[in-house]
């Protein structure tokens, strides 16, 4: 297998992870909108730090697409130009996508960042790619699953300019989110099929069955979360700075989801002493069941101390590894003959 493929596909796999914490950070904190427009951050390529930055200034040349902020409202650059002494009106536009316009340098940096790691994690993606390429005679799949990865790349970006033009609409959101585990088992199928072996136990269908109706409580654990993560954003928007009333009202989904833990934790107990009476213990396995401790410990950390900030990103990265912890296993066990 061609070692540069390789290495973009578990680069491409570590940043994909990045960008997921990176965009529950930016939830969490509230930063969605600290850059305002798409692809640039108030037009920049690299964005201000401070607010007199996005102030019209006389006698100051500004470059087309350039934002500032007059009169609480955003306007842009139609063209090149150099300012006089007065503000011309006809050399800007109104920002017409939304009416967001205020600038917190710590929001703002926060949603560059969280810009930066994606742009380089579609990056490493083509890069895989692009060396799948020397692989077309040997495992035409991986070509082929490599450039649905880039395509997929494409779409995550253009779904991420509509939850800013959107002001982070809570379903656009939560699609954006969706997509990001659509590129990750992409991106664990195209390992498996690089890598990985399968586990000779075609003897015991029990533990594929016991697997697969695991990951499908993953799944519905993993919309149930999105479920409640809109209804803390409204919280977040209706009590600011007040954690402690962001549960005030939790509707019945929320109790839902964090009992429902339970049971996805006893089905992969229960797979891990089915696993246990063959004396084969896969590492994937070891994964799901750490990962689900520290889930349920981290919805304990938000339940009962008002949201740590950080709680919010572990717990997703977790329900993450969680997920493709699964998929790698049920690939392991499943998927017998190498795919030509």
């Amino acid at each position: 297998m061609n070692k540069n493929f390789l290495f973009f596909l578990k680069l491409s796999l570590m940043l994909i992870y990045l960008v997921i914490a990176a965009g529950a950070t930016v939830r969490v904190t509230g930063s969605g909108m600290g850059c305002p427009d798409w692809p640039k951050c108030f037009g920049y390529i690299i964005p201000p730090t401070e607010r007199n930055q996005l102030e019209w200034k006389p006698n100051h040349f500004y470059n087309k697409n350039e934002v500032i902020i007059l009169n609480k409202s955003l306007r842009v650059a139609i063209n090149d130009f150099r300012s006089q002494n007065e503000y011309n009106k006809r050399n800007w536009n109104p920002y017409l996508k939304h009416d967001y316009s205020e600038f917190n340098v710590y929001h703002t940096w926060i949603e560059f960042i969280n810009r930066l790691i994606g742009a380089i994690s579609g990056i490493a993606v083509f890069a895989m790619f692009c060396f799948s390429l020397f692989l077309w005679k040997k495992k035409k799949i991986l070509v082929i699953l490599s450039f649905l990865a880039v395509i997929s790349m494409i779409f995550q970006a253009l779904l991420g300019k509509e939850v800013v033009d959107s002001n982070l609409l809570a379903y656009k959101i939560t699609i954006h989110m969706i997509m990001a585990f659509i590129i990750l088992a992409i991106l664990i199928y195209i390992l498996y099929l690089s890598k990985i072996k399968p586990i000779d136990i075609r003897f015991n269908n029990k533990i594929i069955y016991i697997i697969t109706f695991g990951f499908f409580l993953t799944l519905i654990q993993i919309f149930l979360g999105t479920q409640v993560r809109q209804f803390i954003d409204i919280q977040m928007n209706e009590f600011p700075m007040q954690n402690e009333l962001w549960l005030k009202f939790a509707p019945l989904k929320f109790y839902f989801h964090r009992s429902f833990s339970l049971i996805i934790l006893a089905t992969n107990l229960f797979l891990y002493h089915e696993f246990k009476k063959i004396k084969i213990i896969p590492f994937s396995l070891k994964i799901i069941l750490a990962a689900l401790l520290l889930e349920i410990f981290t919805g304990v950390l938000m339940y009962y101390f008002d949201f740590p900030i950080s709680t919010q990103p572990i717990h997703l990265l977790l329900a993450t590894f969680i997920f493709t912890a699964q998929l790698y296993l049920i690939l392991q066990l499943v998927i017998k003959n190498e795919i030509k």
